[in-house]
């Protein structure tokens, strides 16, 4: 079976979309990578190099330096689908941070996006 076209697609080409559907809610960029960082383990520093390097989706899961261990806390429909029930991992990376901003930008507060209390 042919990989899903997303994760070809580099990751600089959505993040605007990601910080623009943000910012449209009243969120702000700094939210969005803080969403990003606290998902992949990346560092600001991290995250800008991954940017500028335009790496795809798949290549920037596989090179996170840690994958958030709560992110299994991540409940919810993202495109239709149940982001737990996704069984394909990388799919599942990028359901779990999709739903993230989704939660961002529809006013949810940091601390509960992060699975903090």
């Amino acid at each position: 079976m042919p990989k899903h076209k997303i994760y070809t697609m580099s990751f600089s080409s959505v993040y605007p979309h990601y910080v623009t559907k943000a910012e449209r809610k009243g969120r702000t960029k700094a939210e969005v990578d803080e969403i990003i960082r606290w998902l992949t383990g990346y560092s600001q520093e991290e995250l800008k190099a991954q940017l500028e390097k335009q790496t795809n989706f798949e290549n920037f899961f596989a090179e996170a330096p840690q994958m958030n261990p709560s992110r299994n806390l991540i409940k919810g429909v993202v495109c239709g689908v149940r982001v737990e029930d996704i069984e394909e991992p990388t799919m599942r990376e990028i359901r779990y941070m999709d739903k993230l901003i989704d939660e961002l930008a529809k006013g949810k507060a940091l601390e509960k996006i992060l699975r903090k209390s």
